[in-house]
């Protein structure tokens, strides 16, 4: 049997610069045959059993934390308001004037 062919990658197509050798992946000789194995049924009381391990690990944040995160996103909203505001005013007045301008002519 034919050894397959191994490529170089190259960082762009016109350079020779290798960055590593690909190899043809092959099958072994009896995947064909190898059966899987059936699959598990499904434990709920298992799973609700890791869902709790789990959620014991997690590090949870405090009152104080999750009130000046809060604090800060509130502030965000109010200056983003405020900025959209001004700007959509601004974007106005100049739509109108050069409205103004064109009727006027």
């Amino acid at each position: 049997m034919k050894k397959p062919e191994t490529k170089t990658k190259t960082v762009e197509p016109g350079r020779k610069v290798a960055i590593g050798k690909i190899n043809v992946a092959q099958a072994p000789a009896g995947a064909a045959a190898v059966e899987k194995a059936p699959k598990k049924p499904f434990n709920p009381t298992k799973f609700f059993k890791e869902v709790q391990i789990e959620a014991k690990r997690i590090t949870w944040t405090t009152r104080k934390e999750v009130w000046i995160t809060t604090v800060m996103v509130l502030i965000m909203v109010v200056l983003a308001g405020v900025f959209f505001f001004v700007v959509d005013g601004g974007i106005g007045f100049l739509t109108n004037y050069v409205t103004k301008i064109g009727l006027q002519g």
